[in-house]
């Protein structure tokens, strides 16, 4: 991996490795909060409860000399002077006119229009909550500096194994049906979620490949089978005398000589067997020369002199192909663009269907009844030997209509595994 898509995975805000973190980061905050929120309050009661009782007590012992600490009930704070009543004690908590918090106990006195008074300073209380809310916002980003980069490294382990799955999964869709996550023995399933993910992951590719295989192996049967009898059938219809009925019989023996020349092909390639033998080949030249030897009547288009680094055999079975799919099932005027590494053929037709654009091409599928009838195997063709020269074969539809199918080839310096 390079180094800028690293940075990315590592940076990416929508990873789940930072979803997780930004999930743990919010539910420790909020348990912060909320046991802050509690021992704040707690403190806080603890310290008016306190002043309360300190209050009292001081108000007792200023009853004892009630004319030193007379105060009228009119010069008391507003809302402490509207509680006083006769034979009432009052304790409140205040600011005076200097906004100094106090614990003030009051106990009316005479006609009720004098109390004694008693004032407890919580000051000190205060300052002391303010400083002990400060060390517990402290204590709480100490903490969340601590988790949220443990909670990122959790993260990351399981972000791993999902990866893992991920890279399989794409390994396994393009084609290495031998990809598996669990390398070892089978783990004991229900584990933990990703485990069960992997091996049912394990257990899909497994499936696929067996009935991959005996697909593989069946068109290969098949192949082999007919070809004995086709030989007889060929020999057979070369002894019959000249007429309309011979040219017909003729004509069907040579399609199914195709069809089983087709189904041989196919069954080479899936063995992944093939070797590409790659020469010096000028590409504008080479599919004129396929566009001819299958008759299809095609109009070359040149940018240059284009020449590619392929083998030219192969390149050739998969213009040939396309070509002909163009002429079948499209419609005239076929054109063939050769340029720098990359060669067009397009039709004026219908287009590719969309089950066709979406899956890929398919053995003995041919798609919408638009595209005319066959067994689906040219297209097949085309694209398993585009991956022996290591090509890439697009299919797309053009947006003022007809099919177009672009053939990428590897550059010159680039090794493909099928070269050996």
């Amino acid at each position: 991996m390079n180094r800028a898509a690293l940075t990315w995975r590592i940076a990416n805000p929508a990873s789940l490795r930072w979803k997780i973190a930004a999930l743990v980061t919010l539910a420790c905050a909020v348990v912060a909060l909320v046991v802050g929120l509690l021992v704040h309050q707690a403190t806080w009661d603890r310290s008016l409860a306190t002043g309360r009782g300190e209050a009292e007590m001081a108000l007792d012992q200023a009853l004892a000399d009630p004319a030193a600490n007379l105060v009228s009930v009119a010069g008391l704070p507003r809302e402490l002077a509207a509680q006083v009543r006769p034979g009432r004690r009052v304790t409140w908590y205040g600011t005076d006119h200097r906004d100094e918090p106090w614990m003030w106990a009051v106990q009316p006195y005479g006609d009720g229009e004098n109390a004694v008074l008693a004032q407890i300073s919580m000051g000190s209380d205060l300052l002391s909550l303010h400083a002990l809310d400060r060390d517990m916002i402290k204590a709480a980003l100490l903490a969340l500096a601590g988790v949220v980069p443990v909670s990122v490294g959790l993260a990351e382990l399981a972000n791993r194994r999902l990866r893992r799955v991920a890279r399989t999964a794409r390994r396994i869709a393009d084609g290495d049906l031998d990809a598996r996550i669990t390398t070892g023995p089978p783990r004991r399933p229900g584990r933990d979620e990703i485990a069960d993910i992997s091996a049912a992951v394990d257990s899909m590719a497994a499936a696929l490949q067996h009935r991959l295989q005996a697909e593989q192996r069946f068109t290969a049967d098949v192949a082999h089978d007919l070809r004995t009898p086709l030989m007889g059938l060929v020999a057979a219809a070369g002894l019959l005398e000249e007429g309309q009925a011979a040219d017909l019989v003729r004509d069907r023996v040579q399609v199914l000589r195709s069809l089983v020349e087709d189904l041989l092909e196919v069954s080479r390639l899936d063995t992944g067997a093939e070797v590409a033998d790659r020469v010096r080949v000028p590409l504008a030249e080479l599919a004129a020369e396929s566009a001819a030897r299958v008759g299809v009547e095609a109009r070359v288009l040149a940018e240059g002199r284009p020449e590619a680094r392929t083998d030219p055999r192969r390149l050739d079975r998969i213009l040939a192909n396309l070509v002909l799919n163009a002429h079948r099932h499209g419609a005239p005027p076929v054109e063939i663009v050769a340029g720098d590494q990359v060669i067009e053929v397009r039709d004026r037709g219908p287009g590719f269907p969309p089950e066709l654009l979406a899956e890929g091409p398919r053995r003995f599928r041919t798609g919408a009844a638009e595209r005319g009838h066959g067994h689906g195997l040219g297209l097949t063709i085309a694209a398993g030997q585009a991956r022996v020269i290591g090509a890439e074969l697009t299919l797309t539809n053009a947006a003022d209509g007809g099919a177009i199918a672009i053939l990428r080839l590897p550059a010159s310096g680039e090794h493909h595994p099928a070269e050996g």
